[in-house]
């Protein structure tokens, strides 16, 4: 798990998958996160991509560097715990002028049964499971 979240922060970006309906949804992210033992990720209550994770936590991200790519699939469950909010923050200060811990549309969301591919032109893929 380590190994995708050093990826993920040196890739900067990468582009989450949503269902919206019939209809999926791309867009970028940023944060990504590990706390207890368990790989997070963080956005905002009032956002479409909530919506959209709370009726269908199904999910894919994808992200690109040095000529490797990473998928995730899994399913995100969120986190309420101020803890969870807090740890987070503290590893995105830039955030912090957005959201806070204690503020209800700050959200965290951790990755359960997901299945991380490391794929490139130049050797067989590589799987991680957490």
């Amino acid at each position: 798990m380590q190994k995708v979240e050093q990826f993920l922060k040196q890739a900067e970006t990468y582009y989450l998958a949503t269902v919206d309906g019939d209809q999926p949804r791309v867009r970028p992210f940023g944060t990504v996160h590990i706390f207890e033992g368990k790989l997070y990720i963080q956005t905002g209550k009032v956002k479409d991509v909530s919506r959209q994770i709370h009726k269908n936590p199904k999910v894919e991200l994808c992200a690109f560097k040095d000529g490797t790519w990473l998928r995730v699939a899994g399913e995100l469950v969120e986190d309420e715990r101020i803890e969870a909010k807090k740890s987070m923050l503290d590893a995105y200060p830039s955030l912090q002028k957005m959201y806070s811990a204690e503020d209800p549309n700050t959200e965290v969301f951790y990755f359960k049964n997901a299945k991380a591919t490391f794929s490139s032109f130049t050797s067989a893929p590589e799987t991680v499971e957490f």
